[in-house]
């Protein structure tokens, strides 16, 4: 496999020392043990390690899920009639016959702890907001009668443009109660990636704010908000919650929606019936909209809170952008009863130990964030422990891109000696993760320490043989069942099969190169595809393309994302220019305002690079895989057959510049 004998060199060099052994308390205790005591004491099943665990569970999908269904009590108002339809990949069916909600799962609570806080949330654009369990199913309740009375019905698809705040929450609760379909787009970002998201799944109804203040600043929204709601000729409703305007004659109020008083009576669906629509950017055609079901993503929810050491007693925080799928995971906590605390505020404001003080303010015990935050701490030279009293802190995350060793260095150093590091690597594309985190184990630098419970993953090789110690495809051999259901408006499933299936037919291919150890120990190395990742936040190059191509002065371009172990990761953006232009300092800055404008500040390039072609192949497909191969040491002949492409003399020009990139980065 092209440049995986570099990254297999690296390994010889990594520091794989121990940085953290759980207390013996800690391991008694953890959630995880307590789930392992009931299987011995329910089922005789003793299993010694975690990777005994782990093998029965994938090798009996239907007791694993049995027994996750029982230990935490889930409830139906149709129970199942067996736990496994189709096994094959894709069109798994899972519990069959069965009929529940989510809400009506996430909200237990609210019937055993009314008076504790279910969500705190710290916004710059709405101040704090405490809500009890009580207090949320109320509101909850409140605006689902109010969308029953606009005529919401199973099916329709209710949407947003709203941050992480207590608002998002409670409009995709109170959407998913009527057994409705949500979609959530983040506020930064542009006109362009948000209506080619919405108008795929053409919604009855928008929830948006006019803008937001992020870093003292308020931005306005308006204009672009006008842009989506013209682009969306389905809507029938908008609903605007004002923060730098006042509310428009044809809107209604969001807080008007939040105050009758009503009974909590979700619909019950089947247990695949959609639950949201998230989207995960393919490298051609429009974002990928994935649907996911009710029940799938309560019960995986349910099995990865063991791996997360998760109770009804944790305080739990995720910083995360709404448009990030780990707005959608931080659930994960609020269905174990925990309360979970929202960050709608920038990060670096006055300075990076912002987050870390609300941390210490806030009690959390589990905290977790993107790889980039960490390092931007590192960076700062900041030291959260001899600042901030951090005692309630127990287990932090990290996720989005790897996490580098000197990453997992600096936690141990600076933030807490005696805290639980625990970075996980999933996606969007099942709203769960592959490899986790276990509280029993010891944590060595730069490892994630253990395949999910129910989860068969392993790395391939190109021939799609398993590997142990060396670098390959990340794949999943058996179903899941949060894995999409299909993808909307793809009837024949051919974009679902050609984004996960077509390496290895009837094996799920991720997209991430990683090495597993023989105790199922890991370390990803990036993307192994064209796809675009910016600390988590997942885009297509296609969606680059129609934003930067829209300028006259740019006849054509290509886009790769560099991610590798221990290196930041660096977006370089190649572009064919009209006539006889010259890349300058201006139009550089016209096509990341371009960016920003069409897509979000956080897809800048960090690079721009004037060059004469694009490769493509014969059938004119831009030769985006290749090129990136070329950056992370592949040889040109090794990479591409110049036979295959229409300008075969395009290449050697990507050839020079690879090399110079190597020579300076001492790859």
């Amino acid at each position: 496999m092209v440049s995986l004998a570099k990254l297999e060199r690296m390994i010889v060099d990594m520091s794989r020392e121990i940085l953290w052994k759980p207390p013996e308390e800690r391991s008694k205790n953890a959630a995880l043990a307590k789930y392992m005591d009931w299987l011995k004491q329910h089922y005789s099943n003793d299993f010694s390690t975690y990777q005994d665990l782990w093998e029965w569970s994938i090798n009996d999908l239907e007791q694993f899920w049995e027994t996750i269904w029982l230990y935490f009590d889930l409830k139906s108002s149709q129970s199942y009639s067996k736990i496994q339809g189709q096994k094959k990949m894709p069109g798994a069916e899972w519990f069959i016959d069965c009929e529940l909600n989510y809400v009506e799962q996430l909200l237990r609570a609210k019937d055993i702890t009314p008076h504790k806080s279910a969500i705190v949330s710290y916004s710059e654009s709405h101040g704090k907001k405490t809500l009890t369990w009580s207090e949320l199913s109320q509101q909850v309740s409140s605006v689902a009668d109010h969308f029953k009375k606009m005529g919401v019905k199973k099916g329709d698809r209710i949407v947003a443009v709203l941050p992480n705040t207590t608002a998002a929450l409670i409009a995709f609760l109170a959407t998913a109660s009527l057994g409705a379909i949500w979609s959530i787009c983040a506020p930064d970002m542009g006109h362009v990636a948000i209506l080619d998201r919405f108008k795929q799944i053409e919604p009855k109804i928008l929830i948006a704010q006019d803008g937001y203040i992020y870093a003292g600043k308020t931005i306005d929204r308006r204009e672009v908000l006008k842009t989506i709601i013209d682009g969306l000729s389905s809507l029938q409703k908008k609903i605007i919650l004002p923060v730098v305007g006042s509310l428009p004659e044809d809107a209604l109020g969001w807080d008007s929606l939040l105050t009758q008083e009503v009974e909590f009576t979700p619909v019950q669906v089947p247990f695949d019936h959609p639950l949201w629509i998230v989207y995960s950017s393919g490298t051609t055609g429009n974002p990928k909209p994935i649907v996911h079901g009710h029940g799938g993503i309560l019960v995986v929810a349910a099995a990865q809170s063991l791996n997360m050491d998760l109770t009804c007693m944790d305080r739990f925080a995720w910083l995360t952008s709404s448009g990030w799928i780990m707005w959608n995971a931080q659930w994960i906590a609020l269905s174990q009863g925990a309360t979970v605390v929202l960050f709608d505020f920038a990060p670096n404001r006055p300075d990076m130990l912002e987050v870390w003080r609300h941390v210490g303010k806030e009690k959390l015990s589990y905290f977790g964030a993107g790889a980039a935050f960490f390092t931007s701490c590192l960076k700062a030279g900041v030291t959260p422990r001899t600042e901030i009293d951090l005692r309630s802190l127990k287990s932090l995350g990290s996720t989005g891109s790897p996490l580098s060793t000197d990453g997992y260095q600096w936690i141990y150093k600076s933030v807490k000696a005696d805290v639980w590091l625990a970075p996980i690597s999933g996606g969007t594309d099942l709203a769960a993760a592959f490899v986790v985190g276990n509280p029993m184990a010891v944590v060595r630098n730069g490892e994630m320490q253990a395949k999910a419970l129910g989860i068969a993953v392993y790395s391939f090789n190109e021939e799609g043989e398993k590997l142990v110690g060396k670098v390959g495809e990340l794949v999943c051999t058996k179903p899941i069942p949060s894995m999409p259901l299909y993808f909307w408006g793809d009837e024949q499933n051919t974009r679902l099969i050609s984004s996960y299936y077509d390496t290895y037919p009837g094996v799920w291919r991720h997209g991430d190169w990683i090495e597993f150890t023989g105790e199922g120990q890991s370390i990803i190395y990036g993307r192994s595809d064209a796809t675009i990742n910016r600390s988590g936040l997942r885009l297509g190059s296609a969606e680059i393309y129609q934003a930067v191509e829209s300028l006259s002065q740019v006849h054509d371009s290509l886009v790769i994302d560099l991610e590798f172990l221990n290196k930041e990761s660096l977006m370089i953006l190649f572009v064919v220019l009209d006539h006889d232009l010259n890349l300058d300092e201006h139009l550089s800055n016209i096509i990341n305002q371009t960016i920003i404008n069409g897509i979000s500040v956080r897809f800048i390039p960090n690079k721009i690079i004037q060059v004469d072609q694009v490769p493509r192949t014969l059938s004119g497909k831009k030769l985006e895989i290749p090129v990136k191969k070329l950056f992370l040491g592949g040889k040109a002949n090794k990479v591409v057959n110049k036979d295959s492409m229409a300008n075969p003399d395009s290449f050697d020009t990507f050839v020079k510049i690879a090399d110079n990139y190597l020579s300076d980065s001492g790859m």
